[in-house]
């Protein structure tokens, strides 16, 4: 596999991306991956396009520019699904829902339930850990506008399914928002997770509970942390903090507070 000059394998096809994430072998792996993947042309214009812009309040920073990985340990028994970085977010930083307020919002919810180490995500470098949960992003680039296209989610969808493979205590997904709800389904159920029909509907607090290969996985279902959500009190932090307790719950995890 060809190398960029970062030294990240680089897959320029979705044919491509379906061969590196089957071939995969461990998390690792599956991150860098991800950061080398150039397989849909209009989210590569666009996230470069804003990494050589940039935001005013940014203009003295280096953007990442890339595909951004999931973040969280493979021993993870909660999965926190996402729709895309953000173009001054995780396209800036590097880091799945970081330097961005859906990040403050989600960062914070997962500190609560004692899951992450320090309630903010500010930069890559910053000492964020999490613990039994990993955040994954349906889409891996900074879209335009915020919307993927279906074509755009079916081509990184084998990422977030080599992603899912290579969690072995996954017990439960906290899918934000309905776009990375659609993505989700199809995956598991390529995963020999029989779906129900009709297919189970995203909502706020949605839970459904689907028998597979490795034992019942739940999908909850959570508004999204967009701004558009939490500034208009459509997401509140009540709210969320109980999708995430939930989420706790199932996963038989001690969810005992901040650390």
């Amino acid at each position: 596999m060809a190398r960029d000059a970062d030294g990240y394998p680089v897959t320029r096809t979705p044919a491509g991306v379906v061969r590196a994430a089957r071939s995969a072998p461990d998390l690792p792996s599956v991150d860098e991956r991800v950061c080398g993947c150039r397989a849909c042309p209009r989210l590569v214009r666009w996230r470069e396009e804003v990494a050589v812009t940039r935001r005013a309040a940014f203009r003295d920073q280096v953007y990442w520019g890339r595909p951004v990985p999931g973040l969280g340990p493979a021993d993870a028994r909660i999965a926190v699904v996402g729709l895309a970085p953000a173009a001054h977010g995780g396209n800036r930083t590097g880091r799945v829902f970081t330097g961005d307020r859906s990040g403050d919002w989600i960062f914070a919810a997962l500190w609560r339930a004692g899951l992450a180490n320090q309630p903010t995500s500010v930069a890559a470098d910053d000492g964020l850990e999490l613990t039994g949960c990993r955040v994954v992003a349906a889409v891996r680039c900074a879209p335009p506008d915020n919307a993927p296209t279906p074509a755009e989610r079916d081509t990184c969808s084998p990422w977030l399914a080599r992603e899912l493979a290579l969690l072995p205590q996954l017990r439960v997904a906290l899918v934000l928002g309905g776009f990375g709800w659609s993505a989700l389904l199809p995956v598991l159920a390529a995963a020999g997770y029989p779906l129900p029909r009709p297919r189970p509907r995203f909502g706020h607090g949605a839970e459904v509970t689907l028998d597979g290969p490795r034992g019942p996985l739940t999908l909850l279902g959570s508004y999204h942390v967009s701004q558009q959500n939490t500034f208009t009190g459509r997401l509140t932090e009540p709210m969320l903090d109980a999708v995430v307790g939930r989420a706790v719950e199932l996963a038989g995890q001690d969810g005992a507070g901040p650390p």
